[in-house]
């Protein structure tokens, strides 16, 4: 084996080049020996290992392949363009001063080049976040490695978000809030037509009225809904797409969330009472109002909301339905007191208007049914009114039903139901069921 020793190897002209070896030669380092970079070095990260430069970068740069770079945004939005892919090329980034998320650092891969199996460009956004980029082939083309996870640098092309309780169907991701909470967009999507979310959003429902000896029932929650036609479900009759108005198209942003509570029962003792309104849910700039109290046999009437309460008192005291109005309708009118007194009237309901009480029966509307969530299911029943017969059942729709002839019962959670109305007896009338919003897109 032949030893050369020598203090320094330098080109022959100036500022010139030195090769050392040919193609396909290997070079040995033998263990316990050191090397000192005090340049800059490039193409070393070919085995998966960048050389940081330690020069900031506070603009949109084209990288080199071997060389990671500290990504300083907090002077605005930064592109890396990544260099043309071969096999084993690395590039790696880190967030300089915390501020992807709020200013984002795109990763744009070179012509047709993919990242993570897409043509689309990268998105960093999470704050302190450190990536390694490896091009491994014309499939998949450049792959997250050191971070672990390729959502780190994500480039779906459809919209990226979190908040409630996320379930998918097809095609499609569900967000589902029964309660209050946050639908944070962190990337929407390539096309615009995908943007536009389906949603339902459902107000809280009324509890019925307590009477002296019969109460009207509770109104539901008002019920509005959109179905984006990019997201293949059966929707409500309700559905409200061809509107403008109605629609909400998405944006990287966080949009609060409200679901309203449903009224409060009416306890037992005491004299004739109306229920308790229902609260307003709200997504972007969707509001659903809360159901109509019901009134109480035989002085109170109902009042209006998303659908009216039922009429507790003489003559056409019945609750509005679709207060405010909106198009299409949110809910329907309650219905009113019998004229004989046989019984009170029911509340309205999402898809039917409360019945006036007939020889005692004065059931609560029904809702709409929807599949936004994946199964069909119904929404935002009336509640029903009390009678000093049987029958008094509250609308599909978890409407709570009329006394008969005890306590009525509570509109079921998570629906926007009306609560029904006392019995003939000093009891209790049912309170309203709460609300819920659902968010659905594509994602697939």
């Amino acid at each position: 084996m032949s030893e050369i020793k020598v203090n320094k190897i330098s080109p022959r002209t100036a500022c010139g080049t030195t090769t050392l070896g040919d193609s396909g030669d290997t070079f040995t380092i033998p263990a316990g020996v050191s090397i000192t970079n005090n340049g800059t070095a490039s193409g070393f990260g070919a085995t998966g290992a960048a050389s940081w430069n330690t020069t900031v970068k506070t603009s949109t740069f084209t990288a080199t392949s071997g060389e990671g770079y500290f990504v300083n945004t907090t002077g605005g939005a930064i592109t890396v363009n990544l260099p043309a892919g071969s096999a084993g090329a690395v590039v790696a980034i880190k967030d300089y001063a915390n501020a992807f998320s709020s200013n984002n650092c795109t990763v744009a891969a070179n012509g047709s080049d993919k990242i993570g199996g897409y043509t689309n460009d990268a998105i960093l956004s999470t704050n302190g976040i450190a990536i390694t980029l490896i091009f491994i082939d014309s499939t998949q083309g450049w792959l997250v490695t050191d971070d672990g996870l390729q959502s780190s640098a994500d480039n779906s092309p459809f919209i990226v978000a979190t908040g409630g309780t996320i379930t998918t169907s097809g095609n499609d991701t569900i967000h589902t809030f029964t309660g209050p909470g946050t639908f944070c967009v962190s990337k929407i999507a390539n096309c615009a037509a995908n943007n536009v979310v389906s949603y339902m959003v459902v107000a809280g429902g009324a509890s019925g009225g307590r009477g002296d000896s019969l109460g009207a029932g509770g109104g539901a929650g008002g019920f509005r809904e959109v179905k984006s036609p990019v997201t293949p479900y059966t929707a409500s009759p309700l559905d409200g797409y061809p509107s403008a108005p109605n629609r909400v198209t998405v944006t990287a942003t966080s949009f609060p969330i409200t679901v309203g509570a449903g009224g409060a029962a009416r306890g037992a003792a005491g004299t004739a009472i109306g229920g308790n309104s229902g609260s307003n849910s709200s997504f972007s700039t969707i509001t659903s109002a809360g159901g109509g109290a019901g009134g109480a046999w035989s002085t109170v009437p109902g009042t209006n909301g998303g659908s009216g309460g039922g009429g507790g008192a003489s003559g056409n005291t019945k609750g509005d339905g679709n207060v405010p109005p909106v198009s299409p309708p949110q809910g329907n009118d309650g219905g009113n007191r019998h004229p004989a007194g046989d019984g009170v009237g029911g509340g309205g309901g999402a898809t039917a208007a409360g019945a006036d009480a007939s020889t005692g029966n004065a059931r609560g509307g029904d809702g709409a049914t929807t599949s936004i969530n994946g199964t069909p299911t119904a929404r935002a029943g009336g509640g029903g009114g009390a009678a000093s017969f049987p029958a008094t059942c509250g609308g599909a729709g978890g409407g709570g039903d009329g006394g008969y002839p005890g306590a009525g019962t509570a509109g079921t959670v998570n629906t926007g139901g009306g609560g029904g109305g006392n019995g003939p007896v000093s009891t209790a009338s049912g309170a309203g069921g709460s609300g819920i919003v659902i968010i659905r897109y594509k994602t697939s």
